[in-house]
């Protein structure tokens, strides 16, 4: 979604700030540090994400009743067009836009995020919608892909950077370092130009397509927790390539279990 669009129909839609760190800043201060008029803040890691065992991964999916209701809380309804951003071109972000349209919702990304404003456009105060009505929907089973289907499935894209991928320094957050074997990187920042803002529609396609994904039906998204592998999952539909697939757990379950781990080629 431009900002031009988002400028034009801006009554129309409610408008999500969904940042999120991994660096132990806090998304919700840094909101009132400075957010976009009239966007509402959603907590990633409260909202998109049910914290248990450390085994099922850092941000597992939150069951179908605790995502209604913190959408609902968010003044999010079942008829709201969502339009969602963060301060990192949408790579966080994009876990709540995929959410809403997984479950039927329509929701987009705003292109160039909380950069694609004047700062003089910010404001500080929290803004407070109506709850809304938000109707519990289960997640759609063809959306998501198991460890077992991430372990052997025809093409698994990781999205994390290379570094991470590479897997030949400890991992900041999760207890092994690597990937799955035989999953390819592409990293969901390289997406994006220096303004944040997507690179075009042929650029992004030839991306996925030099990763061996012509046709994302066959593909299985993860990244560390399995959000930043939402960006993938939805920038892979907008270059044409169709829908794939989000392995909810990503590294941050896999790492925990004693499956085999692929580490890059030094060079």
């Amino acid at each position: 979604m431009t900002p031009q669009w988002l400028a034009e129909h801006r009554d129309e839609v409610v408008l999500a700030d969904a940042r999120m760190y991994l660096d132990g800043r806090n998304a919700e201060a840094e909101y009132l540090q400075g957010h976009l008029r009239g966007a509402v803040f959603v907590d990633v890691g409260a909202d998109l994400a049910e914290h248990g065992r450390p085994e099922g991964g850092r941000h597992p999916l939150p069951t179908p009743e605790h995502f209604a209701a913190a959408m609902s809380r968010a003044g999010i309804g079942d008829s709201t067009t969502v339009v969602a951003y963060d301060d990192a071109g949408g790579v966080m972000a994009a876990r709540l836009v995929w959410m809403l349209r997984t479950t039927g919702h329509r929701a987009a990304l705003l292109d160039g995020g909380l950069d694609a404003f004047p700062t003089d456009e910010r404001e500080r105060h929290r803004t407070v919608l109506p709850t809304a009505e938000f109707t519990p929907a289960p997640w759609p089973r063809e959306a998501l892909a198991t460890i077992d289907e991430a372990t052997h499935g025809p093409v698994v894209v990781d999205a994390r950077d290379r570094t991470r991928f590479a897997g030949h320094t400890p991992d900041p957050v999760d207890p092994r370092s690597g990937h799955i074997p035989g999953a390819v990187n592409v990293p969901c920042r390289e997406h994006l130009r220096e303004d944040r803002t997507l690179q075009p529609v042929e650029a992004l396609r030839e991306r996925f397509e030099a990763a061996g994904v012509t046709d994302a039906s066959r593909m299985i998204s993860y990244c560390g927790s399995g959000v930043t592998a939402c960006h993938n999952l939805l920038v892979a539909e907008h270059a044409g390539l169709g829908n794939g697939r989000l392995f909810p757990g990503s590294w941050s379950q896999y790492s925990h279990t004693d499956r085999p781990v692929e580490t890059s080629p030094t060079s």
